[in-house]
């Protein structure tokens, strides 16, 4: 019979072959328990979303306007994170309690909606899963390149609760020291007074009592009292100052029901044609009331708020003829940008190819719209270091991209050709 020779190195190859395999399933299928992956690509492509869209509002360890990320997907179940991130206004409505109690927590700030699928969600979440995971310091690093050169980096470096916690903290230390010096001194006084052969001029000094009122006149006192309210006032002013002309979720009623739902949801009208100017002009016009008829002199239905157009146009829908007392539509603007920034459709929509919902969010899924982006300057400048150059097609970009491609490897932006110079927006 032959015997098979026992090889103690291929045995321990394979042994340890099967522990590798085996720590590796069970960190995988760790990683993937909550339904959130961590694989580089996922979570490099929910970097790149986390940085545009998210920043202003988030950090992954700091609270800034919203709540700090760090472990979001163990707090909250992925489907209701999936609901959340998409239209948080929509599940806040629909009474959630979770949702209502983040909305009044925060000063009932709005989230604003993300057409964002659930892939994109689950990138975003793997992103702030694998940053969460990371050391502090790492994770605090990483927050600043997420934030940089947007408002939301200009908030994270005096953010509200990076102030409150340093305030928190030198109080804490102030009282732990007036806690030490007073047991420092009782001990003194009991060591002290056990002794008997003291001079009368030292046991009067043991026996004197501390005069409270006196106390608080002492400049010490008061300087502390001025330097304390002084600190909290230029809190006040700080986050006062970051919130001047930022009017994000900002949702006035308008003279008229309009509902973008219907039109361009439900309908799917496309927002150029009521918007006229979007192509060709700097301003995307305000829809006329001749557009609104070009459907409702055939859509006769019965509507209080139809009633006001034809009312403004002086039309009768029984008869199909207009008179002469017409009246303005005093619609309310909700989008303003500041006089000193100019900003034009045409060149971002026409020759850029972007589309509208990248800066007043899913439209289609308003029935009143609000203003979806801050539209601050720090997001705009983020969008020019982000968004690629868009070339093709495009002769008067050929020598710019031959120029780029000598320099980078990278997708020519629209900082490399000039995004980031004030006079593009100021002038």
């Amino acid at each position: 019979m032959l015997r098979k020779s026992f090889n103690p190195h291929l045995t321990t190859l394979s042994l340890s072959f099967l522990f590798s395999f085996f720590l590796t399933f069970s960190v995988e299928a760790q990683d993937d328990a909550d339904g959130i992956p961590t694989d580089d690509a996922i979570a490099a492509a929910g970097a790149k979303l986390f940085k545009a869209n998210c920043t202003q509002c988030h950090a992954i360890n700091e609270v800034v306007i919203g709540p700090a990320l760090k472990d979001v997907h163990v707090r909250r179940p992925k489907e209701w994170l999936l609901s959340w991130i998409r239209n948080s206004q929509k599940l806040i409505q629909s009474g959630d309690e979770t949702a209502v109690s983040i909305y009044e927590e925060y000063n009932k700030t709005a989230m604003p909606a993300y057409p964002f699928s659930d892939d994109e969600i689950i990138s975003i979440l793997s992103y702030i899963k694998v940053e969460g995971a990371k050391e502090p310091e790492a994770a605090a690093v990483a927050d600043a390149s997420a934030g940089s050169g947007t408002a939301g980096a200009a908030q994270s470096g005096v953010s509200s609760g990076y102030l409150t916690a340093v305030f928190i903290v030198l109080i804490v230390v102030l009282v732990l020291i007036l806690i030490v010096l007073g047991l420092i001194v009782s001990i003194l006084t009991k060591y002290l007074k056990d002794q008997k052969d003291l001079a009368e001029e030292d046991v009067e000094t043991i026996s004197q009592k501390t005069d409270l009122a006196k106390l608080f006149k002492s400049d010490a006192v008061i300087g502390a009292l001025v330097f304390i309210f002084v600190a909290v006032m230029l809190k006040t002013a700080i986050d006062g100052a970051f919130t001047v002309g930022v009017q994000q979720g900002y949702q006035p009623t308008q003279p008229i029901a309009f509902s973008h739902a219907i039109h361009a949801g439900q309908y799917e009208i496309d927002c150029q044609y009521c918007h006229t100017g979007v192509r060709k002009a700097k301003s995307a016009n305000i829809p006329s009331p001749n557009i609104c008829m070009n459907c409702h002199t055939a859509i006769k239905t019965e509507s209080l708020e139809i009633q006001k157009i034809y009312d403004a146009i002086d039309y009768d829908p029984a008869t199909g003829e207009y008179g002469n007392e017409t009246k303005p539509i005093e619609w309310v603007r909700v989008h303003n940008l500041p006089d000193l920034a100019y900003f034009n459709h045409s060149q971002h929509v026409q020759v850029g190819g972007i589309e509208c919902q990248t800066c007043h969010g899913p439209i289609e899924e308003m029935d009143v719209v609000y203003q979806y982006s801050t539209l601050t300057m720090g997001w705009c400048i983020n969008c020019h270091r982000e968004t690629d150059v868009n070339t093709k097609g495009n002769d008067y970009y050929n020598k710019l991209v031959e120029l780029h491609a000598e320099k980078s490897k990278e997708p020519m932006k629209v900082e490399d050709i000039g995004g980031l110079e004030c006079s593009k927006c100021h002038y």
